[in-house]
């Protein structure tokens, strides 16, 4: 995925960023009422968010909690968590895993926001057990 490529992972639209260091970047932008990703864990990755547009719960270790524009939360190795937007208005994250690596989990499973209706072909069944069957492969470790 190039600099500034988009895709979409489970209805959220997922732009990532080259960097230098050793972490991958992406902003994350999430529709009205949109759930995350299945609750899992990383055993490797420390991973940020920063709300940087609306507001975001996130569910961290059974735990709610909602995050509005500046405020930041982290998660360690082996918390799980999840997020979702549930509220009525879009929201904007800007999402950190380190070290690098998980990018190419936003590359395997996303589709280009360029296709027609990408954003519901992300949702469909088969797109959601493509989540699941790759994301051993990049340290997520899906819990339902």
């Amino acid at each position: 995925m190039e600099n500034g490529y988009s895709k979409w992972v489970v209805g959220h639209k997922i732009t990532t960023h080259d960097t230098t260091g050793n972490y991958d970047l992406a902003v994350i932008e999430t529709p009205p009422k949109v759930q995350g990703p299945p609750p899992h864990t990383h055993q490797s990755y420390n991973e940020s968010f920063m709300v940087i547009d609306g507001e975001v719960q996130f569910f961290i270790d059974g735990e709610i909690k909602t995050l509005r524009v500046g405020e930041v939360i982290d998660i360690p190795p082996h918390t799980i968590h999840t997020f979702e937007n549930a509220s009525n208005k879009p929201s904007k994250l800007i999402n950190i895993h380190s070290p690098k690596g998980f990018k190419g989990f936003f590359e395997e499973v996303g589709i280009s926001d360029e296709e027609t209706d990408a954003q519901m072909k992300s949702v469909a069944p088969e797109m959601v057990q493509k989540v699941i069957q790759s994301a051993p492969k990049f340290d997520m470790h899906i819990k339902m």
